[in-house]
């Protein structure tokens, strides 16, 4: 088991995921949005990549709902977490859904050295704004990754506009997500983002935005970047 309290990891983060954690299957509960938003996320990432037989790791895979969809699209799927709660979460469930996901309680930066360039893709969503250090996360993620594979992030914008919508409007006003998901300070600009992952040795693809429509609560995606987005990033060959 990883120790957390040495590593890149925020300790009140990994408590406020775990007292969730029992939730992370109800669609009715917090993690709703990301249930919502998980074929946009799964659409996303087969744009650019065929899944199936793809070596496939997801980096702070919580619960499973994205780790899921990969393997449920024919990927050999790892899933990896600090938050243990989480990860006994996301097993059990693979007794519901009849899945095969190697669910490991370990870092990414710990796996990147373990088991450097070995998967196809790499699939890192809405967690870089939760650790200490999102560089060390991206350069981990590329270390991770096949010459000529995939990384994908998905993260969220720092401008008032997503203060407004992504932490008053949601946390706050809609009551979508708890009151305290997110620490704004820790959000991240998309040329921050571009930054880490061009020093990591990443060539970026893709940057698309993710919207959210109160009055019809639908997601989509979409050119606006401004709150939340998502990014294809390939390691050169």
């Amino acid at each position: 088991m990883t120790d957390a309290t040495t590593l890149n990891a925020d300790q009140a983060e990994l408590a406020k995921f775990s007292a969730l954690a029992h939730k992370w299957w109800d669609k009715d509960s917090e993690f709703k949005p990301l249930h919502q938003i998980n074929p946009l996320r799964l659409g996303f990432i087969q744009q650019y990549v065929e899944l199936t037989g793809s070596k496939t790791v997801d980096v702070g895979c919580g619960g499973g709902i994205l780790a899921e969809a990969l393997a449920q699209s024919g990927a050999q799927v790892t899933g990896i977490d600090l938050a243990e709660k989480s990860l006994k979460v996301a097993k059990l469930h693979l007794f519901e859904s009849g899945l095969s996901v190697d669910y490991r309680c370990i870092a990414a930066e710990a796996l990147a050295d373990e088991a450097p360039e070995s998967f196809d893709v790499v699939t890192c969503m809405e967690m870089l704004e939760h650790v200490p250090s999102p560089a060390s996360v991206v350069e981990a993620c590329t270390r991770m990754v096949k010459p000529g594979g995939w990384v994908f992030f998905s993260t969220l914008n720092r401008n008032p506009k997503s203060y407004l919508l992504a932490v008053l409007g949601a946390e706050y006003v809609l009551g979508m997500l708890p009151r305290g998901t997110h620490d704004y300070a820790k959000f991240i600009k998309p040329s921050e983002l571009a930054r880490m992952t061009r020093t990591a040795g990443l060539d970026t693809v893709d940057l698309t935005g993710l919207h959210y429509n109160p009055i019809n609560q639908h997601y989509s995606l979409g050119g606006d970047t401004d709150v939340n987005y998502l990014v294809a990033c390939r390691k050169p060959a």
